[in-house]
């Protein structure tokens, strides 16, 4: 279940907005190694050189390529201090690191009027991405493609619990923000760590446009996606979800498909199944599903696949012409499942011309 370890701080990497990462020195004499470990300050304080700490290896143990740290899970000779201030919404509610945070949705919150009584998104573009490596591309894809005349609009991401469930761990939202290309992250579910905390996906995106003033949301989960290798075993079924969720708000869902030309596992070339399954199976609702215009063989296999979801939902064919120079140019690196842009340029593409659709909608936006 859980790998435990002592360690001992021995430097301080690198940190950005609420995660610090650390070298920890594990073990005694000969069997004494450094790992690389991640402290979220907000929860456990803030780790110094020479501390001791607890440590859950398990992620560590098992190489993970997106969540390959060792956690702290205490600072236990320097606690950190009592939370102060309004909230009660508990997320990562009955573990060990269960924590408080203060809803948009609640009786405390600041906002609770604004959420008590909206119940739309005015026609607000929502696109659905099944993978968090998706965000910056999308972005990327919206902004080149705005009118030179047209002011940048207000971009919110709002973060699944499927994957990843502190906001912090993903250092894209933290660059992302201090770029100025989203104006906030909302976390939902027992996802949390972000600029607004909400209860669901429907609250998620209410107070995307109405908190955070949002002309367009993006939904995803945060990193480190789950997946068994079977049809309905993985975390982006959500994504599916997030189509209802947009439409029964009267938002306009945009789905962006998962695209790949460099994986080594057949379901995920071309279209991935869990595109295929997330909007052809779990949506209920109609949405633009957006089939980017590649070249080649590839391309036309891209084109027939998706065709598998014209049934439910209208295919919008964007093409991607211009949108790999300002993928290029994206203030965070591009990466997913761990390949960048020269190993797999057909997965950004495709939620570059998501997002390039995305741009086309923002005219409509009440």
């Amino acid at each position: 279940m859980i790998r435990w370890r002592k360690g001992v701080v021995a430097a301080i990497r690198r940190e950005w907005s609420g995660a610090v990462e650390l070298d920890v020195a594990v073990g005694d004499g000969e069997q004494r190694e450094n790992c690389r470990a991640l402290a979220y300050p907000a929860l456990v304080g803030r780790p110094e050189p020479g501390d001791t700490v607890l440590l859950n290896t398990t992620a560590l143990a098992m190489g993970l390529g997106t969540g390959g740290y060792a956690m702290v899970v205490a600072v236990p000779d320097r606690l950190p201090q009592d939370p102060s201030g309004p909230g009660h919404l508990v997320k990562a509610r009955y573990t060990p690191l269960q924590a408080t945070v203060l809803g948009a949705d609640e009786q405390e919150s600041p906002f609770h009027e604004i959420m008590r009584d909206a119940d739309g998104l005015d026609g607000m573009p929502v696109i659905v991405a099944d993978l968090h490596s998706a965000l910056p591309a999308i972005l990327a894809g919206l902004y080149a493609s705005l009118p030179p005349s047209r002011p940048r609009p207000r971009v919110a991401y709002v973060m699944l619990d499927g994957g990843a469930l502190p906001a912090w761990f993903s250092m894209s939202c933290a660059r992302l923000r201090e770029a100025g290309w989203l104006c906030g992250v909302i976390t939902v579910g027992q996802a949390f760590g972000g600029d607004v905390e909400t209860v669901t996906t429907h609250t998620g995106l209410l107070a995307a446009r109405h908190v955070l003033d949002a002309e367009v949301a993006i939904v995803a989960q945060g990193p480190g996606n789950l997946g068994s290798g079977t049809r309905w075993g993985f975390s982006g079924v959500a994504a599916g979800e997030a189509v209802n969720a947009a439409a029964v708000l009267d938002g306009r869902p945009v789905a962006a498909l998962r695209v790949s030309e460099g994986d080594a596992r057949e379901r995920h070339i071309g279209v991935s199944h869990h595109s295929l399954t997330a909007y052809g199976r779990v949506a209920l609702a109609r949405a633009q599903v957006v089939v980017p215009e590649l070249p080649g063989e590839f391309g036309e296999r891209v084109t027939k696949q998706a065709e598998e979801l014209s049934d439910r939902h209208e295919l919008v064919h964007v093409s991607v012409d211009g949108l790999e120079e300002p993928l290029r140019r994206s203030p965070v690196r591009l990466s997913s499942m761990g390949r960048g842009i020269d190993e797999d340029r057909a997965c950004f593409l495709a939620s570059a011309a998501a997002g390039r659709h995305a741009a086309t909608l923002l005219a409509d936006v009440g």
